[in-house]
């Protein structure tokens, strides 16, 4: 995970000194950067009209090119960048007119009537009669209020005529509608449009003086000093100081978009009476746009990506004065982008990579929703108001930085550019796939195919239903699937297979383990030299040695796991050696034993053994798999493997059998 996020990490500052870089370029080429103000006289009349449809400023009648000019000029600075992002949409939205289609009331009352933070224009269109905006004008009325966030809609009253005569919808006609009140999740109200012109501009004029008129107007000094100075429940404002009759449609689709979080008021200066009340809080120039918090004024404008437009003060305000639904939704698409990295840091089949993503798009996703549910239950806690406070402050201290508003940029032009977002993010992801190639090149995972990955994943999922808690150490090469393929059908049929605890298996390395030793005794050497060269070389030729040596070990072990209650020296090494075995090298507890219960074979010299807790002393091969088929006790006395039994008395005590 800390890895993903290094290369995530890596990657957005990747696109910060990308960003840096086209800006660079930019500058070498034109000679101007985005931050460089555009003077309005220079600009063609349509030029100018393309910046008053982004600002939303309208004009009745045939303006001229002066009074253009001066609705630009008094509606806020020109910025390089806001030129060509006004130009830019201005081709993008030439074909798309999106709008919805309301097949009855239940549809219009979820959409439009419910939604508490939104503005809709919808056609009626009456039964039995034609539409008030033709397909054409429709169209453009479609385009022209879809850049400010406002949603469009068309309502057949053929389609559910009791609604429309309820409703008093008799004609066709177009309806709006706003939110009633300036609460959060507020009631909305529909507006009905009585006009006698049906044109665009003024259908567009009558849905901005009524969305305006939901903003707070100051024309007197008095009044803005009292509401400066005013202690309100929101502590952030937006103030547009300005010499217009209303304020521009961008501002106002804001206002209802931050309704409950951040209040809006227009400031009228065009006969003001007070000119020193204005420098006395910092007002220099008009127009302006003067952000207030409670850590003091920011001027909107004056950074890199502070445009006059919706998309630009939206990003803006949004950073200033979050919601959790933003917070979630940052976090969702940092959490999917680190996600997807998988894709390039798995090395293998791509099956096999696709596979991991799935797997961890799925985790991390779930973990992220699981994790937002406490947070959000801690929010509503009273008590914890005046953390929230501080960390609003904190964040708005870094949202007004330079780096901040780089920041900002860069989000609002790698969003209007996807596809430059998804090469670079491609071409990141296949670096870091070639260097880790490079630091995996000894592996032999990578180079497996596809049908070798899909084909040891089977291998794993059959071994998973018959052994579980093995077949998570590693991927088996044999199953017992393939042996018996009725071996899944009976463990199927009995539900206690499965029902077994998940036992950790990591016990296992801290088993004692030793190797097996034999010493010989004082004279064996002399008498192993008096012997024919040929019984010592062929032992097993010597009539009944087997049976004797066979009868002679039943008849001197335990019945309980083959270990013995005194030294047999005959039975403790390979045979026809008559050695003695050597103790003092086994950990104290160990029962002493020459004989594995699970393989029923004696102990050779050398070979590796492993105890349990419960004393008895097996292979240490024949001991692993047994315990990681599952079965966590002891062949013998069935004792837990993992569990430390209390201390027994010591070897010697124990009295030896009769013979």
């Amino acid at each position: 995970m800390w890895l993903k996020l290094f290369f995530l990490l890596l990657y957005f500052f990747v696109l910060f000194v990308l960003a840096r870089f086209f800006e660079a370029v930019v500058w070498y080429e034109t000679g101007i950067f985005a931050t460089q103000l555009v003077d309005p006289v220079t600009l063609s009349f349509k030029k100018l009209k393309t910046i008053l449809e982004c600002r939303g400023l309208g004009y009745s009648g045939l303006a001229e090119k002066r009074d253009v000019r001066e609705l630009v000029e008094n509606s806020g600075e020109l910025m390089q960048g806001e030129l060509y992002s006004a130009l830019k949409n201005e081709k993008e939205q030439a074909g798309s007119d999106s709008s919805t289609t309301f097949n009855g009331e239940m549809h219009f009352y979820e959409l439009v009537e419910d939604t508490k933070d939104g503005i809709w224009l919808v056609q009626v269109i009456a039964q039995d009669r034609n539409p008030l905006l033709s397909t054409a004008n429709w169209g453009k009325m479609v385009q022209k209020v879809s850049q400010f966030g406002i949603r469009t809609g068309t309502f057949n009253c053929s389609s559910d005529s009791r609604y429309c005569h309820k409703r008093g919808w008799m004609k066709s006609t177009l309806i709006m509608s706003v939110p009633q009140t300036y609460a959060s999740k507020g009631k909305v109200m529909l507006k009905e449009y009585n006009g006698r012109r049906i044109e665009t501009e003024h259908i567009f004029k009558w849905m901005t003086a009524h969305v305006a008129s939901r903003i707070k107007t100051i024309r007197f000094s008095q009044q803005l000093m009292d509401d400066w100075y005013q202690r309100d429940k929101q502590p952030v404002k937006m103030f547009l100081f300005a010499k217009l009759l209303q304020p521009p449609a961008f501002f106002s689709a804001l206002s209802i978009k931050f309704t409950g979080r951040i209040e809006f008021i227009f400031v009228d200066v065009r006969n003001w009476d007070n000119a020193t009340c204005l420098e006395e809080i910092g007002v220099q120039q008009m127009p302006s746009y003067i952000l207030k918090t409670p850590e003091g004024i920011y001027r909107y404008g004056n950074s890199t990506g502070e445009y006059i437009s919706l998309h630009a003060m939206d990003t803006f305000l949004r950073s200033v004065q979050p919601e959790v639904n933003d917070l979630f939704v940052l976090s969702l698409v940092m959490v999917n982008l680190m996600a997807w990295m998988d894709l390039f840091i798995t090395q293998g089949a791509t099956i096999k990579r696709f596979v991991v993503l799935i797997s961890t798009l799925g985790t991390y996703n779930s973990l992220l929703i699981i994790s937002w549910l406490p947070i959000l239950g801690f929010l509503q806690l009273p008590y914890l108001d005046n953390f929230y406070e501080y960390s609003l402050k904190l964040l708005r201290y870094a949202d007004t930085t330079t780096i901040a508003s780089w920041v900002r940029a860069d989000w609002t032009f790698y969003s209007s550019h996807p596809a430059l977002f998804l090469s670079t993010y491609l071409a990141h992801g296949l670096l870091i796939d070639y260097f880790e190639k490079k630091r995996r090149c000894g592996n032999d995972d990578q180079n497996a195919n596809n049908l070798e990955w899909l084909s040891s994943l089977w291998d794993w999922y059959t071994s998973y239903l018959v052994h579980p808690i093995a077949s998570f150490q590693n991927f088996p090469n044999e199953s017992d699937w393939d042996d018996d393929p009725n071996f899944l059908l009976e463990r199927l049929a009995f539900p206690d297979l499965w029902l077994r605890p998940l036992v950790p298996i990591d016990y296992i390395k801290n088993l004692p383990t030793w190797r097996f030793k034999c010493i010989q005794p004082e004279g064996t050497v002399l008498e192993d030299q008096d012997k024919p060269p040929d019984k010592m070389a062929h032992p097993s030729k010597e009539p009944g040695s087997d049976q004797q040596k066979h009868n002679y070990s039943s008849e001197n072990t335990h019945t309980n796991g083959g270990c013995l209650t005194g030294m047999m020296p005959e039975e403790s090494c390979s045979p026809g050696e008559e050695q003695e075995t050597d103790w003092s090298q086994w950990p104290c507890g160990m029962l002493h034993c020459t004989e594995c219960v699970v393989c029923l074979e004696n102990f050779e010299t050398e070979c590796l053994v492993m105890g349990l807790p419960c004393g008895h002393v097996f292979h240490q091969q024949c001991i692993v798999v047994w315990l990681a088929g599952g079965r966590h006790c002891c062949p013998v006395c069935r004792w837990p493997s993992y569990k430390k039994r209390p201390a027994r008395q010591p070897y010697a005590d124990y009295p030896s059998e009769p013979e």
